[in-house]
């Protein structure tokens, strides 16, 4: 017994995948000296900023030493 298939609907997204255009995509834009030079400039800028945090960021990751005596507030200090 033969089945009869049915059209899928939307089945052209099935066969997006052997389509194959003969438009090319017109060439990328040259980046001018203001572009690379902002680019470099927002690239340095996160790296600084990723460096200053680190350095700020490892004494506080650094293990304090214990405080020798328990502090104790005044109040409990004349019972």
């Amino acid at each position: 017994m033969l089945r009869r298939r049915e059209p899928v609907p939307f089945a052209f997204v099935a066969e997006a995948d052997r389509f194959r255009s003969n438009v090319t995509p017109p060439p990328r834009e040259s980046l001018g000296k203001t572009q690379i030079a902002a680019r470099s400039l927002v690239g340095m800028t996160v790296v600084a900023g990723l460096v200053g945090s680190l350095l700020f960021g490892l004494p506080a990751l650094q293990p304090s030493k214990a405080p020798e005596k328990s502090e104790q507030s005044q109040a409990s200090q004349g019972r």
